[in-house]
């Protein structure tokens, strides 16, 4: 069934961005896996050798390495090699960091025997992953923002946001199915590598899909194959539009150098301002620690896995929510009115752990702060990176932004062991904090750009 009009065929869009969600879907997959596996991990490598939390703290965000090189690399193979068959790239590395991480020992070591050269290994299948995360990160909504027509712009590369948050509910269940009546001797020596080895089926369908779909009609048109990209846009935008989109586009492309700074620095400051602060607010210490951090309100092994399930879920309602409103509402609404929302969550959550208190109190905040956040910071980051920087330097400048927004993720994940021994009181609060400054700089620097075709937000940085 093919509901194709004079304003082109929304069916083709929308089949088109499914298959490249299937890549945010493995981000999300592939960044929560470890929040069930990490305490088995803790006790056969980290314990087993007598290692510290800091090494700990740094094997359980290893992949986050792997992420910070998959978005600094991904400008360059993007623009070398193109949009999907960067994608292809990042399937196959997936799929390689998932039967790697499961059997760690193959090849090399004696399965169950934990020595310094398998952490190592283990730690070398996670960072393979995270190139394969780091590169679906930043090509996923470069994709999705190069294909779609501008007044669904914002609801398409949102959907990306949906696949991450509904890859890491997968993965909840997942890991929660395999752990769920298990002793916690088989979790610590069989159920964890079945939580890494459930991530070769997603991986091994997004490679397969991604041989049916095209390459962006803009990174067509750079390379000067201009009747391919004039086929792709008359599919999606029907052909009046997209001989206007295509004029735009070669526009663009022939009165700038490409230069990273030929715009000016603040597009891409505000680009790397965007990706740090969607990380400095602490999202993915709810994420990757989630079980730990119910089991220390009192919850059991499987009540805090459960309670790990519904706070995915309550993620996946307050996406939604975000698909349907960003190109209604606009990108900086939304913005600070989650800002707002996580810094009331973190302050409230820093001031129990002051006094001590954890319970139901807590899991109130946690799940205020994670809906503000994916209501807003979570969707909302990625269509603006997507769409605010101009064609020549998109490629670029996203993996920038991207690779600078990994940095801050491992950063922020890799000292929460140790700043909670700290003190879990100020932790949080420092979250808040970084909450009330996403506001302030939003407010002050971010434009909006709703509505506006790729090559419009780029007259805005003409000026």
């Amino acid at each position: 069934m093919n509901k194709k009009t004079s304003e082109g065929s929304k069916f083709y869009v929308f089949g088109i961005t499914l298959v490249a969600t299937l890549g945010g879907l493995l981000f999300g997959y592939d960044t929560a896996v470890i929040s069930g596996a990490e305490k088995s991990i803790q006790a056969y490598l980290i314990e087993g050798l007598n290692l510290s939390t800091l090494v700990h703290g740094a094997t359980t965000s290893s992949a986050l390495i792997g992420c910070i090189i998959g978005g600094a690399i991904s400008g360059l193979l993007a623009r070398r090699y193109g949009r999907r068959n960067s994608l292809m790239l990042a399937a196959a590395l997936f799929f390689f960091s998932a039967l790697g991480s499961a059997f760690p020992e193959t090849l090399f070591f004696i399965y169950g025997k934990p020595t310094m050269g398998l952490l190592l290994t283990f730690n070398f299948y996670r960072i393979i992953g995270g190139i394969g995360v780091g590169l679906a990160s930043a090509v996923v909504p470069m994709y999705i923002g190069e294909i779609a027509p501008a007044n669904i712009r914002g609801r398409l590369v949102s959907l990306n946001q949906f696949a991450i948050i509904f890859g890491m509910l997968v993965v909840y269940f997942v890991n929660w199915g395999i752990a769920n009546g298990q002793s916690l001797e088989w979790i610590n020596s069989i159920g964890w590598r079945r939580m890494f080895l459930s991530e070769a089926i997603p991986a091994g369908l997004f490679g397969i899909l991604l041989f049916f779909v095209p390459e962006t009609p803009r990174y067509l048109s750079l390379n000067d194959k201009d009747t391919k990209a004039m086929a792709i846009l008359t599919r999606i935008n029907g052909a009046v539009k997209a001989q206007s989109i295509l004029n735009e586009i070669k526009g663009t492309i022939q009165n700038h150098s490409g230069k990273l700074w030929s715009y000016g620095k603040t597009v891409i400051i505000i680009g790397i301002l965007l990706s740090v602060f969607q990380q400095f607010v602490g999202i993915n210490v709810a994420l990757y620690y989630a079980p730990r951090i119910f089991e220390s309100m009192g919850a059991g092994k499987d009540a805090s896995m459960m309670q790990t399930v519904v706070m995915g879920l309550v993620n996946v309602v307050f996406t939604v929510f975000a698909i349907l409103t960003v190109d209604k509402l606009g990108r900086k609404p939304l913005l600070m009115i989650g800002s707002v929302g996580m810094a009331i969550g973190m302050f409230a959550i820093g001031a129990l752990a002051f006094m001590n208190i954890v319970g139901t109190s807590t899991l109130v905040f946690i799940i205020i702060y994670t809906a503000s956040f994916m209501m807003s910071w979570g969707p909302i980051c990625w269509v603006l990176i997507a769409e605010i920087f101009p064609n020549k330097i998109r490629g670029k400048a996203v993996a920038v932004a991207v690779a600078a927004q990994w940095a801050a993720n491992y950063f922020i994940s890799s000292t929460y062991p140790s700043m909670m021994e700290f003190s879990g009181g100020l932790t949080y609060s420092f979250y808040g904090l970084m909450s009330v400054l996403s506001f302030l700089f939003v407010w002050k620097m971010v434009p909006e750009p709703k509505g506006k075709t790729l090559e419009e937000i780029e007259q805005f940085w003409k000026k």
